[in-house]
């Protein structure tokens, strides 16, 4: 079983989380993924906590199924190694601020005459243009800047850093490997490779969505607490007794029938179907005071064989564990070298015809270096040479 993927060979040269949760996909799905890293300047994901078995958790998920070479792009000798590799690795995954692989020999326009079928995926905070594009970031920063962040949080307290990185993963991954794949479909036709400018903030604002086309259109500025699915309604989290709490997302008029009745308020139905904000605010209310009667566990029976999209808030560690999670096998055994398994996340795509078991998890900086190089045809005297003057580590 080889993977959907399997005839993509990808030269990586990020780092962090964007660019390498990109290539993480890619190898998942078959492709072969090849990590440029740097031997003096380490990726800080590899010492990211927690650390188990004395490797960071996160660079051994984010780097599985991937091979390292280690090369200094400031000496002409790597240089000469990576533009070997083009010939053969015809896609490039890039995470760097623009202008800085064209500093060094490694940009678009130069390892295109090289190989005119090459895909260059570039992936930075602001794109290649704009005033911006040289500027530093990070994901809470394209949240802030696209417009997100103004209608994420409650009115009373402001906006909330999210749990997850939603326009490193969001923006930059899932757009990267959406742009890396149509430039490979549109390469079948034309033979031609081309460069994929990947904007995380560019892509952050195209995640408004429904707020968006109704500002643009219609002049509507989305806030707080606003819009029916940012807790301007009922739709919303309610606490238990208990402390825990209970997503309900009872839009519907059928599920929110069904709601009303099991919390035992069926007169709330016709509130939930009116679009006034006093309306909503007093439903809301109403509900808050019915969920404070019980605890979690007397909620999770109550509408655990009930149809109403209305489900509990689990916690990580509950969550691996639901009967959902679990039939669709989203954790995964991965073989790690001189060690048992580690259990990670899977991939999240499911193929009829299946993919590759994970064959590893996240190496070494270079530990593949002298395997590469060999497969380029250099000979055990020549890769010494090159230990020597520290062109690899």
């Amino acid at each position: 079983m080889s993977g959907p993927l399997s005839s993509l060979k990808i030269l990586d040269f990020s780092t962090l989380l964007p660019g390498p949760f990109a290539s993480l996909l890619l190898a998942d799905m078959g492709a072969e993924v090849l990590r440029v890293e740097s031997p003096t300047r380490m990726d800080l994901v590899r010492v990211l906590p927690p650390h188990e078995g004395g490797t960071s958790t996160s660079h051994a998920y984010l780097n599985r199924n991937k091979r390292s070479i280690a090369l200094d792009l400031k000496r002409p000798e790597a240089v000469e190694i990576v533009r070997q590799l083009i010939l053969d690795y015809d896609i490039v995954l890039e995470q760097f601020r623009p202008g800085v692989m064209d500093r060094l020999g490694l940009g678009y326009e130069a390892l295109k005459e090289i190989n005119p079928r090459l895909i260059y995926v570039s992936i930075t905070g602001y794109g290649q243009s704009g005033p911006y594009r040289e500027r530093a970031g990070h994901d809470i920063n394209y949240l802030a800047l696209s417009g997100i962040a103004s209608y994420t949080g409650r009115r009373d307290s402001g906006p909330l850093p999210l749990g997850v990185q939603l326009a490193d993963l969001a923006g930059g991954s899932l757009h990267g490997v959406i742009g890396l794949l149509a430039a490979v479909v549109q390469r079948q036709v034309s033979g031609r490779g081309q460069q994929v400018d990947v904007s995380m903030t560019d892509c952050a604002f195209s995640l408004h969505g429904m707020a968006g086309a109704g500002y643009l259109a219609a002049g509507v500025e989305p806030e707080m607490e606003n819009q029916v699915l940012n807790g301007g309604s009922f739709y919303d989290y309610y606490r238990t007794r208990d402390g825990r709490w209970f997503s309900v997302g009872s839009l519907e008029p059928q599920f929110m029938q069904a709601f009303c009745a099991a919390i035992g308020r069926p007169e709330l139905v016709a509130r939930g179907l009116s679009p006034k904000p006093e309306d909503q605010r007093a439903l809301k209310y109403e509900i808050a005071i019915e969920f404070e009667k019980r605890d979690f566990v007397d909620w999770q029976q109550c509408f655990a064989g009930l149809d109403a999209c209305v489900e509990p808030m689990l916690p990580l560690s509950e969550a691996v564990e639901h009967p959902q999670i679990r039939a669709r096998q989203l954790v995964v055994q991965v073989p790690r070298e001189g060690g048992q398994a580690q259990p990670q996340l899977a991939c999240p795509l499911k193929f009829s015809e299946g993919l590759p078991p994970p064959r590893h998890t996240g190496t070494a900086v270079g530990v593949h270096t002298e395997q590469v190089l060999a497969e380029l045809g250099y000979d055990a005297e020549r890769i010494a040479a090159l230990r020597a003057a520290r062109v690899f580590g």
